[in-house]
């Protein structure tokens, strides 16, 4: 991936970008094929609600193009039901799907987990102990105690991303010393509704240009989410 710097929205059917993004008389049915002309990646979140096929990465990989990057969200049966307990085995399949249909197109494995998950040290080496190393794990969290150097310096050991946040309730560190920056952008003060202002884009492009980075755009409950990705891409 070298220092390429891929940039993406984590939904796509969006009737707010209809006439936006868009052609007004493009059919709904043709937006993906219309994004995937504009985007080289994209956040697959639809995993997260329901625990993907192989059938359905395989249509998704044969759907895109050849250059194409998926990066895909963990099942919150993993991240918010079980919390990584005792469920090795669904995490084993997870893996084996995303790698097994999506191939050369996978970039990065998102576990994202609630806001009631605080840190312990435990729950940290649990983690770390569930994952698999041979892929790019990303952990987002959404409480801050996690904000810590124990949490950092045990991600940077095994070669795992601590995930950048752009949200209400968080800290808006971007990190560069992992493997990757990721960054996740959902939006400020209204949490999926926001838009993010040409300067707030110019700082991003500031800090990213270094290294490989994936940035997604999850400010998607009106045409924000677009607009920014798009003018940040044009910023690059």
């Amino acid at each position: 991936m070298k220092n390429e710097v891929l940039i993406g929205c984590s939904s796509f059917y969006n009737r707010f970008w209809k006439g936006v993004f868009y052609p007004e008389n493009l059919p709904s049915s043709k937006w993906f094929d219309y994004y995937c002309q504009h985007f080289n990646t994209y956040e697959f979140n639809g995993s997260f609600y329901k625990f993907p096929t192989l059938r359905i990465f395989e249509n998704w990989y044969n759907k895109t193009p050849e250059n194409f990057i998926f990066s895909v969200k963990a099942p919150k049966d993993i991240t918010h039901f079980k919390k990584f307990n005792e469920c090795e085995n669904l995490i084993t399949a997870f893996y084996n799907v995303c790698n097994l249909g999506l191939k050369e197109k996978l970039g990065c494995i998102l576990f994202q987990f609630p806001p009631s998950y605080q840190f312990t040290s435990e729950r940290l080496h649990q983690i770390i102990d569930n994952l698999d190393l041979n892929f790019k794990n990303v952990v987002e969290f959404r409480h801050e105690s996690w904000w810590n150097k124990e949490v950092w310096n045990a991600f940077l050991e095994n070669n795992i991303t601590f995930c950048s946040v752009s949200h209400p309730q968080l800290p808006q560190t971007i990190f560069k010393d992992f493997p990757l920056i990721f960054i996740r952008l959902h939006g400020v003060p209204k949490m999926f509704y926001s838009s993010y202002s040409t300067q707030e884009l110019v700082d991003i492009k500031a800090e990213i240009a270094s290294k490989p980075a994936f940035v997604y755009f999850n400010n998607t409950a009106s045409e924000a989410g677009i607009l920014n990705a798009l003018e940040l891409q044009q910023l690059f």
